[in-house]
């Protein structure tokens, strides 16, 4: 037998020895990357069920009145006007508008009238701004002021 086709058919051996070791690491590095990313599948639709959960627990609950349901503070939409508010809220909204630019809850508070200066006033009224916020008839800049839709 050839002594330097033997070496060659030896080297060669070798070579594919190393290779095959690689692809098997290789191959074992995918399917833990992708036992891993099936793991992270089932965590994502998990929090996003939660999170959808969530979003439909946290939606308002619709009073009854006359034995129908019905929002007492409706989300913003073409066909509903400001007369569907109660008239406090009617006041607020008319607050900010007549401002001159977007406006902070302490300055809506003074233009309403309320004592601005105790916080326990002055809370309700925040929360009164935030809802209106939440169902589209006003806007809350970064900054914290408010403003009305375009």
């Amino acid at each position: 037998m050839d002594p330097e086709l033997l070496e060659r058919i030896v080297a060669r051996r070798a070579e594919l020895d190393e290779l095959g070791e690689r692809l098997a690491k290789q191959l074992t590095e995918v399917r833990a990357e992708r036992d891993e990313l099936a793991v992270a599948e089932r965590v994502l639709e998990r929090v996003s069920e939660q999170i959808a959960g969530e979003r439909v627990s946290a939606s308002p609950v619709p009073a009854q009145v006359g034995g129908r349901a019905s929002m007492l503070i409706p989300h913003r939409t073409s066909d509903v006007g400001e007369s569907v508010l109660p008239p406090d809220y009617q006041r607020i909204l008319a607050s900010v508008r007549q401002s001159a630019g977007p406006v902070m809850d302490r300055q809506v508070g003074e233009l309403l009238g309320v004592d601005v200066s105790v916080r326990a006033k002055l809370e309700p009224l925040r929360g009164k701004l935030v809802r209106l916020v939440d169902r589209g008839w006003l806007r809350k800049l970064p900054d914290g002021r408010f403003t009305t839709r375009l």
